[in-house]
């Protein structure tokens, strides 16, 4: 979807057209930004842009608070749509999910045409634009449905891929944000073509896992198949600095005041029908690499998660933290219930 929260707010208060606006908190310094629409974007305001640095950017902005029950229920209808063409639904959140068309016979078996179709349907059911991207790959049809945005679509067919990728930046392949372009600019990497003539075993020991998703993503493979169905294994939150932290009781705060109440939101409606069987705390040093410390807990605990931050912190040898995160495991749904209806207490 087009600046989805931000679009459904214009779509129900007209007054808001053509105007710089932009959902989030209020404009103090904890402010934040969940999303903006294009206007807002011309100004150089961001979705994850804290509400003072937005206003300063662009002093005409209008900020509304967010409203989750209308973006989910307009979310229902899209799915909706959705299922008028296929059965095979891959949601990645509220305003984005993969289609696999492959058994659709509409329109002769042509993606491009259901595509447009699917999205003209979108507008007329809820009044709100949408972009798709059609490819083989599941990634190449993600970074095609921002080329054209607002109200667009790209079409990459098969024998299209490798010219596709060859001079596509980098910094377009999801997983690789700012950070990581930046590191990747300094070894000579600018686009997939760059990486092509590169070693897979030289990015690995530079970017570790990721290096070898990004190897394959740049040769054209992605083997992922659209996922219907997901099992849920494990509830996090976690929050990226504007500047790095060295301070542990700065990093301590932060779990205690902002990261720990929202986990807390977000596991409530899992643990009501499923286990927890660890807890965790993921840290991201400044020089990217990240590690995660956890334990079998049957509980969240926060004078556990500080001594779990102490140990993973003390892996950095040093090193100021650029992200920290907390996290809980769950249980298999079955094993859940096969316990409960045992009489057992898992731990």
């Amino acid at each position: 979807m087009d600046a989805f929260y931000v679009s459904v707010e214009i779509r129900d208060n007209p007054e808001l057209i053509n105007k710089p606006v932009a959902v989030g908190g209020k404009s103090n310094r904890r402010g934040v930004l969940s999303t903006c629409n294009y206007i807002a974007r011309q100004f150089g305001v961001s979705s994850a842009m804290s509400t003072a640095l937005a206003m300063k950017k662009c002093p005409g902005l209008i900020v509304v608070p967010g409203r989750m029950e209308v973006y989910k229920e307009t979310s229902q209808i899209i799915r909706g749509v959705f299922e008028e063409y296929t059965d095979k639904i891959e949601p990645l959140s509220l305003d984005e999910a993969y289609l696999d068309l492959t058994d659709c016979k509409l329109h002769q078996g042509s993606a491009t045409l259901v595509a447009q179709e699917i999205r003209e349907k979108i507008f007329q059911t809820t009044g709100l634009t949408a972009s798709a991207g059609i490819a083989p790959l599941k990634f190449v049809a993600k970074v095609a449905s921002d080329m054209n945005k607002p109200n667009g679509q790209l079409t990459v067919a098969p024998s299209e891929i490798s010219h596709f990728l060859e001079t596509l930046s980098l910094k377009k392949i999801p997983g690789v944000g700012k950070v990581t372009f930046e590191k990747l600019n300094k070894l000579g990497f600018e686009t997939c073509g760059d990486i092509r003539k590169s070693n897979e075993a030289f990015l690995a020991s530079r970017f570790g896992k990721y290096g070898h998703v990004l190897w394959s993503r740049s040769q054209g493979i992605d083997e992922r198949d659209v996922q219907v169905t997901r099992v849920r294994k494990s509830v996090g939150v976690e929050r990226t600095f504007e500047k790095d932290i060295s301070s542990i009781d700065e990093l301590e705060s932060i779990i205690e005041e902002y990261l720990l109440p929202e986990l807390d939101k977000r596991a409530s409606k899992y643990l009501k029908s499923r286990s927890m069987n660890k807890l965790g705390v993921k840290v991201k040093f400044s020089d990217f690499k990240q590690t995660t410390k956890d334990l079998k807990s049957s509980g969240i605990n926060s004078a556990t998660l500080q001594e779990l931050l102490k140990e993973a912190v003390k892996r950095g040898n040093g090193k100021s933290v650029r992200l920290l995160g907390i996290h809980i495991g769950l249980e298999d749904p079955k094993i859940s219930v096969d316990a409960e209806q045992l009489g057992l207490n898992l731990e």
